[in-house]
């Protein structure tokens, strides 16, 4: 970064993609590490269809950026039709009550949990932020000024990562009441990534009790 050097870095099994590496290969902080590097691009792919199409961009664009691969596979979100643009938010689902927005494997718990609220008859607006930085600020103050409440959902810690990047960009230009879905300030340990991702609190079931608190302080 500090050389400008046209460098793309690769880092593997982040947050539960870890598994039974458990605790010290389970990288919760490496989004907020990358983030804070001048001139350095980060992105999290959600699916293999997504990192397929972003790879020809990556390498296109000038500049170091940081790759954070989920090694095993991610469940399909996307078609072959998906046209991928670094920089900007996929909306995978329209709605006018709550805005959900993840990244990575957090995505499809993410969709599932709009599933899970439309049954209460909430709408919730789904947005894949793939590129953490520089985050799609338009996108999310579009989503803040339209639904008026939001929710982040990460598979890391909610320090540095997803949820303070979009806090970021609220607290300076729209200022909308947020919950963040994360790994809650601590280590990582052994367990199944299902199994992890309810230790950690990230299934889609948090991301609605999420959604219904953010909702709860318009």
């Amino acid at each position: 970064c500090y050389a400008g050097l046209n460098v793309k870095i690769v880092g593997s099994d982040p947050g539960v993609g870890a598994e039974l590496n458990g605790g010290t290969h389970m990288a919760l902080e490496d989004m907020g590490i990358m983030r804070t590097l001048p001139g350095m691009t980060v992105f999290e792919p959600t699916d293999s269809v997504q990192l397929r199409k972003a790879l020809p961009a990556i390498v296109e664009h000038e500049g170091p950026v940081y790759i954070r691969l989920f090694r095993r596979q991610a469940e399909n979100v996307f078609d072959d039709d998906y046209e991928f643009d670094l920089g900007k938010a996929d909306l995978l689902r329209d709605g006018s009550d709550v805005t959900l927005i993840a990244s990575g494997v957090c995505v499809a718990n993410a969709l599932q949990a709009a599933e899970t609220l439309a049954q209460e008859g909430v709408t919730a607006r789904v947005l894949n932020i793939h590129t953490i930085k520089p985050i799609d600020a338009d996108a999310v103050i579009k989503a803040a000024s339209e639904t008026g409440a939001l929710v982040t959902a990460e598979n890391h810690n909610v320090i540095g990562g997803l949820g303070s990047a979009v806090a970021e960009v609220l607290a300076e230009q729209r200022p909308t009441p947020l919950e963040r879905v994360g790994v809650k300030d601590h280590f990582g340990q052994v367990g199944k990534a299902p199994y992890l991702m309810g230790v950690f609190g990230i299934t889609a079931a948090d991301i609605a009790k999420a959604a219904r608190k953010a909702i709860a302080r318009k």
